[in-house]
């Protein structure tokens, strides 16, 4: 209940200020581009970023938040129109149909974008997006020449155009996603406020136009007075008052025709006509509905498109590990591959050099090592350099700057054992001398004190092992074996044999042992995965 009254007080206090500071934003809209096209822009656009690894605010969280509360705003505002039988556009129905899906994807951004992300991500030191996140105006682009479309195929060539010039790291490939999604909200938030403006004005229009008809009924010689007053407050002269005005007074009794010379006298003024005012508007309507359709249709393809192959297809530092001499590498499952990718990413981040050069040094000593031949074949993979025994060999290669913790990290993996009983013994003697002092207030008795320090030191003991125990799940990863993907089948290469070893006892258990081996075999039915027992009497 706290945190929701102080939502609501953020609401209250700052959305008409940031409702004001962005009425003006455009949505994001520019000239449609081809997937050619697109191809040959992220060449210009990666040319003319310039970039700055310096740790900035995270700006996009808090527009997320202030996005999300004018989006409710507006579409509360929607509601109440609807509940009163007044009209909406058609792009305030696609919102209004369509907001459950927007507060989906809204949870999905936070989710997804934790506080502090996006200040690790190389940053823009100039131009409209200057202090954002490189791969954030990179989404902005997609979305602004798609008027609020993603296409799989242009995204993909935009993307691999714009690493010719500019390679992207792994985290900003895996940033376009939560990006893509951010800038889509923007965008609906943006034709959202046109929208909610335009209603206003409509609304207005709509009650200027319900006293003229109810004075022209009743009292027509009065009208003049009407149009008197309605010209001293000044209404706007916009497409959604002038629209709407005319729509509701046209075509209606002879009387009612003053008002509408008034306007198009006013509308001389500017060089303006009612028609360009109306034709105009209908196109606004138009490409406002095309642009909400557009951007609800791509957070729907955001949720359905497998981001692990596009990251895959995506990333330099990817096609670079898979020209591992052996090819195992490539027939690695994704999360041993995803591990491989964060080895190089990790490496990257304290060296001179970037995440794609750290790869090539890897599959560079992998070469080196099968030109001398050596017996180990293990370092003929580019996993051994990686996250194995190798890992110094790169470090040392790639002018890695070790951190303190590093030096402790690994001296303890290679000696676990050490730290393990140091911190028992540790925690051990600080319980027991923490009870032996209290102890020693209540007896002076030597042999007493003894005994009482043996028996906690064994109570004691447990309690720590105990305690070192769980503190070891929540501080130490478990070290996972590399894994090969064996879903399409295991090639002939890796043919083998599951040998069951068992003991025969009884005629009834032979047939027991034979009955589990068929349905060992029927569960895992593969050509080159054979099952067998090992027995003895």
């Amino acid at each position: 209940m706290f945190r929701k009254l102080l939502r609501w007080r953020t609401i209250l206090n700052g959305l008409s200020l940031f409702r004001a500071a962005v009425a003006d934003e455009q949505p994001l809209r520019s000239e449609l581009l081809s997937a050619d096209q697109m191809e040959q822009f992220g060449k210009t656009l990666a040319a003319s970023h310039r970039l700055t690894m310096a740790r900035g605010r995270d700006h996009l969280l808090p527009r997320l938040a202030a996005n999300e509360n004018v989006l409710i705003e507006i579409c509360n505002q929607l509601t109440v129109a609807v509940m009163a039988n007044r009209p909406i556009t058609p792009a305030a129905e696609w919102l209004l149909d369509n907001f459950y899906l927007l507060e989906d994807q809204i949870r999905t951004a936070k989710r997804h974008l934790p506080k502090g992300y996006s200040r690790e991500l190389p940053r823009l030191v100039r131009g409209p997006s200057a202090d954002l996140p490189r791969v954030y105006d990179i989404a902005l682009q997609t979305i602004s020449h798609g008027d609020g479309r993603v296409d799989p195929e242009s995204l993909s060539r935009f993307v691999a155009a714009y690493q010719t010039v500019t390679p992207l790291k792994l985290g900003e490939l895996w940033a376009i996603p939560i990006m893509l999604r951010l800038a889509l909200i923007e965008n609906l938030r943006r034709v959202a406020v046109r929208v909610a403006d335009g209603m206003s004005d409509r609304d207005l229009a709509d009650s200027w136009a319900d006293k003229m008809t109810e004075i022209a009924e009743k009292d027509p010689k009065n009208l003049i007075i009407i149009v008197a007053d309605m010209a001293r407050s000044n209404p706007p002269m916009t497409t959604q008052f002038v629209s709407e005005f005319v729509r509701r007074l046209q075509g209606q009794s002879a009387a009612l025709t003053l008002p509408l010379t008034w306007i198009e006298r006013l509308l001389s003024e500017s060089h303006l006509t009612i028609e360009q005012l109306v034709q105009s508007e209908s196109q606004k309507q138009a490409s406002a509905q095309v642009s909400v359709s557009n951007s609800i249709a791509s957070l729907r393809f955001l949720s359905a498109m497998d981001w692990r192959e596009f990251v895959e297809t995506m990333s330099l530092v990817e096609h670079t590990l898979r020209s591992d001499p052996q090819g195992t590498y490539a027939n690695m499952d994704f999360a041993t591959r995803d591990r491989y990718r964060h080895a190089v990413e990790r490496t990257a981040r304290r060296r001179p050099h970037t995440e794609l050069e750290v790869a090539q040094a890897a599959i560079r000593l992998t070469n080196e090592s099968v030109a001398t031949s050596q017996t180990d074949n293990r370092r003929a993979h580019v996993g051994f350099y990686l996250i194995d025994e190798g890992l110094p060999l790169l470090e040392r290669a790639v002018a890695y700057r070790k951190a303190i913790t590093d030096g402790l990290k690994r001296s303890c993996g290679n000696m676990p054992i050490l730290p393990y009983m140091a911190a028992i013994a540790l925690f051990t003697l600080l319980l027991t001398a923490g009870v032996l002092v209290r102890v020693q207030w209540v007896t002076t008795a030597s042999w007493i004190f003894i005994v009482m320090a043996l028996l906690l030191l064994l109570a004691t003991s447990q309690f720590a092992m105990a305690l070192v125990n769980w503190l070891a799940t929540l501080l130490v990863a478990p070290n996972l074996l590399p894994r090969m993907d064996y879903s399409k089948g295991i090639p002939d290469e890796s043919r083998t044999l599951v040998v069951v070893p068992t003991m025969i006892t009884s005629r009834s258990g032979v047939e027991e042992l034979v009955e589990a081996l068929e349905v060992r075999f029927l569960a895992n039915h593969d050509n080159n995965l054979l099952f067998a027992l090992l027995t003895d009497f």
